[in-house]
C-alpha cells in the first residue's frame, strides 16, 4: 500500500488547512489510518487514528479540540482538518495505514510540509 499525503503549505497563525491521504490503486477503506507530524530535529509524533469504518476517532492531547480526522470510503481518502493553527505545529505531516478497529502504522507514505508563520 502506497500512501501520499497532499495539501500542505503556509499558513498564519489561527489559520486552517486540510490535509488528505490517499491510497492511488489500494483500498484505503480497508485499513485504520493515523496521522504524524515530525518537526525539525524532533522525533515522529502520533497525532491521531480514525478506524476502518470511521466510527471511532483519536487525537492526542495536543491537537484535542483544533484537530480532527474524517474519511470517505467512497472516495478512498482520509482528512486531517487542522484548525486554529500555531507556530508549533509546523512540522512534516505524515500518513499511515494499518489494522482495522486497532490501529497499527504499517504502511507510511511521504509527508507533506506545514508552515505555520506569519
Amino acid at each position: 500500500v502506497q500512501l501520499q499525503a497532499s495539501g500542505g503549505g503556509l499558513v498564519q497563525p489561527g489559520g486552517s488547512l486540510r490535509l488528505s491521504c490517499e491510497a492511488p490503486g489500494s483500498t484505503l477503506s480497508s485499513y485504520a489510518v493515523g496521522w504524524f507530524r515530525q518537526a525539525p530535529g524532533k522525533e515522529r509524533v502520533a497525532v491521531g487514528h480514525i478506524t476502518f469504518n470511521g466510527e471511532n476517532i483519536f487525537m492526542t492531547d495536543s491537537v484535542q479540540g483544533r484537530f480532527t480526522i474524517s474519511r470517505d470510503n467512497v472516495k478512498n481518502v482520509v482528512y486531517l482538518q487542522m484548525n486554529s493553527l500555531k507556530p508549533e505545529d509546523t512540522a512534516v505531516y505524515l500518513c499511515s495505514a494499518g489494522g482495522l478497529l486497532t490501529f497499527r502504522p504499517t504502511w507510511w507514505g511521504q509527508g507533506t510540509q506545514v508552515t505555520v508563520s506569519s
